[in-house]
């Protein structure tokens, strides 16, 4: 005899996907469900190029492309001319450790660069 399932009541959701039917041994489907898991997001920080006098502009595009794959060409000059026109430029917003990285990666290669907490 096929199982019916009653409509679910307002304002309800359907069960999530971690859940999953299995039987029982009397043939009754029985939906076991995964405990619930709070992940709480971890903080970000921002990674900041300082205005460089030194380096030409080339360079600079050419090392936080480098150092930060993600950034497209456009994406690294646009970061180079906000350090050069305001002092400082926000490279990417990420987590604590590759922050760290890029920053210092940066400053390894002769560029200007803090990371302060995204407020």
């Amino acid at each position: 005899m096929p199982m019916t399932i009653p409509p679910l009541p307002a304002g309800t959701t359907a069960p999530a996907a971690t859940e999953t039917p299995t039987r029982s041994p009397g043939g009754a489907a029985v939906i076991e469900k995964a405990p619930e898991r709070v992940r709480k997001t971890s903080p970000r920080y921002k990674v900041l190029l300082h205005n460089d006098p030194v380096n030409s502009m080339e360079y600079v595009v050419n090392t936080l492309r480098q150092v930060v794959p993600s950034l497209s060409e456009q994406d690294a000059i646009a970061v180079m001319l906000e350090a050069h026109n305001t002092g400082v430029g926000l490279v990417i917003v990420c987590d604590l450790e590759p922050a760290e990285f890029y920053s210092e990666t940066l400053k390894a290669k002769g560029l200007t660069s803090t990371i302060e907490p995204e407020s």
